[in-house]
């Protein structure tokens, strides 16, 4: 994210860190200015929430948009809430990650389509329609991940790379990625985030315990 940052000439990267404690700190240094905060919420010390929270309580608050793997509604809605005018899936952020920031200094809010769904669900003054018989025997054919899978789909979402969860479960990188792409075809998705999204929708990974 900073290589993209750094790619575009008129925006300039002030810090990059990868705590919580961290990034109050640099909030909180005298003359310095942040006028864009991209912050994630799984943070090793704490949720980014805590950071968004800080931020907006600056005398000049920066802009503030997330870059997280995390697309569940529970997440999106409650950084909303924190304070967040943007949220962007990391799988799709990058290449256009300079726009983005551009869009949020215009008064914008850039958000993943998939995204903003979850926020006009929420807030829809129509209550949902019951399900039909159909949608309730589409709702029963979840799609069935062997318990490997799911434990390598719930490293993902902890944001461990192929290589740290071929470390940590003692098998190779080629199985890792065999088991990675098993997922995505189970689930008809083609990135990380969107395997997320997509498990905890249909009840197959639970992100609160994850």
């Amino acid at each position: 994210l900073s290589q993209h940052i750094e790619a575009n000439a008129d925006l300039s990267l002030v810090d990059a860190v990868g705590s919580v404690a961290a990034a109050l700190d640099v909030l909180n240094t005298e003359n310095t200015t942040v006028d864009v905060l991209l912050v994630d919420l799984g943070l090793p010390d704490g949720s980014g929430e805590d950071v968004i929270r800080h931020a907006r309580n600056l005398p000049t608050p920066p802009e503030i948009m997330v870059i997280t793997v995390f697309g569940d509604e529970r997440h999106v809605i409650s950084a909303i809430e924190a304070g967040a005018s943007g949220y962007l899936l990391k799988d799709a952020s990058s290449e256009s990650l300079g726009d983005a920031v551009r869009d949020l200094l215009a008064g914008g809010s850039p958000i993943t389509p998939v995204i903003a769904r979850h926020i006009l669900k929420r807030f829809s003054a129509d209550p949902p329609a019951p399900p039909s018989p159909q949608q309730e025997e589409v709702t029963e054919d979840v799609p069935h991940l062997t318990p490997r899978e799911t434990e390598v789909l719930g490293m993902v979402a902890r944001g461990y790379t192929n290589n740290e969860i071929a470390e940590l479960l003692e098998m190779s990188f080629h199985t890792v990625t065999s088991h990675i792409k098993h997922i995505y075809r189970k689930l008809s998705v083609r990135s990380r985030s969107e395997a997320i999204f997509e498990a905890s929708q249909l009840g197959i990974l639970d992100l609160n315990r994850t």
